[in-house]
């Protein structure tokens, strides 16, 4: 076991860096993972994404991503990511985010 997995505020810490996502941008679970120092947890980033539900403040959790741009998590609300992200102008198709290149947040770039 990591010590990052031993890190009882590691979920915190994903929270934290999602919520400086920007409206309008994504981001992927594995881009989260590496800006947190942590390349091979994108598995715990979506973890904490599924555990952020009574977090506050809210976590903007459709915002987060597989690296290929698709909804990825509970199918069952896949269809409310979507709408969430459309409604902040992301295009979505077939579960998939359109463009995705050019939505995608790099926290390591951005955060510079």
């Amino acid at each position: 076991m990591t010590a990052v997995m031993k890190d009882e505020n590691f979920f915190e810490h994903v929270w934290e860096l999602t919520r400086q996502i920007p409206a309008g941008r994504v981001t992927s679970y594995g881009a989260i993972a590496k800006a947190l120092g942590t390349d091979n947890l994108s598995r715990m980033v979506a973890k904490a994404m599924g555990a952020c539900g009574n977090a506050n403040p809210p976590v903007p959790y459709y915002r987060v991503v597989s690296s290929d741009g698709r909804l990825s998590g509970d199918p069952a609300s896949a269809g409310k990511r979507q709408a969430m992200l459309e409604a902040e102008g992301v295009g979505v198709k077939a579960l998939k985010v359109l463009n995705f290149k050019q939505v995608c947040w790099d926290p390591l770039k951005e955060l510079e």
